[in-house]
């Protein structure tokens, strides 16, 4: 924002928020399921749905009446192409972050899928109340 749009510090935070709630709000699609998020494992409509009414409001937001109010700026349409590069990133280091957290290969079956999932929970234990006291 600083160097390429030539942002100053309200417009600048005016990204970040657009920026940070199109992320946040993405990945929740990542996160709900093991398998890949837009191709093998579908979300429900009215998931979908309200994910992409919260990122278009939150984009829009900043060329409405309120943005003053709220401290915001206009942003360049060129951002606009940024933050759908930036998404894009995000999404597939959140994939890959979450590939090596399971680090089971899909399809696995018999002893060596057992293996993982001991593993996993061995690894998730550290994260959850019960594996403390399992302890």
């Amino acid at each position: 924002m600083l160097w390429v749009f030539h942002a100053g510090p309200a417009q600048f935070r005016t990204g970040w928020f657009v920026e940070s709630l199109a992320t946040q709000t993405l990945v929740i699609f990542a996160i709900r399921t093991r398998r890949s998020p837009f191709w093998r494992s579908r979300a429900s409509l009215p998931l979908v749905l309200t994910t992409l009414v919260v990122v278009v409001v939150g984009a829009l937001l900043p060329f409405t009446p309120l943005a003053p109010t709220l401290g915001f700026q206009r942003l360049p349409l060129g951002y606009f192409a940024a933050l759908a590069g930036m998404v894009l990133c995000y999404l597939a280091l959140v994939e890959v972050g979450k590939r090596l957290f399971y680090r089971t290969r899909p399809g696995a079956t018999g002893s060596r899928a057992e293996v993982g999932h001991r593993h996993l929970r061995r690894r998730a234990a550290r994260f959850s109340t019960s594996g403390r006291l399992a302890r």
